[in-house]
């Protein structure tokens, strides 16, 4: 099991790695793209499980923040 600012990660036996971010789950991988995730997360995991997930940010939440429709 491996943890990284609110994500973690456990290999079952079966293959299968569960990903969790803040205690819920966030993605469920099996076969080969549990074996390519596997083999990815070592270089950095928070951007890994993120990027795997779909749980990171663009970028352009400031933008969004200041945009008329966004006003008050």
């Amino acid at each position: 099991m491996a943890e990284a600012a609110g994500f973690r990660y456990v290999e079952r036996a079966d293959g299968t790695v569960v990903i969790w971010h803040h205690g819920r789950t966030a993605g469920t991988l099996r076969g080969g793209r549990a074996a390519r995730f596997l083999a990815e997360v070592d270089d950095d995991p928070q951007l890994v499980m993120a990027r795997w997930t779909g749980n990171y940010r663009r970028g352009n939440e400031r933008t969004a923040q200041r945009h008329p429709r966004n006003q008050g």
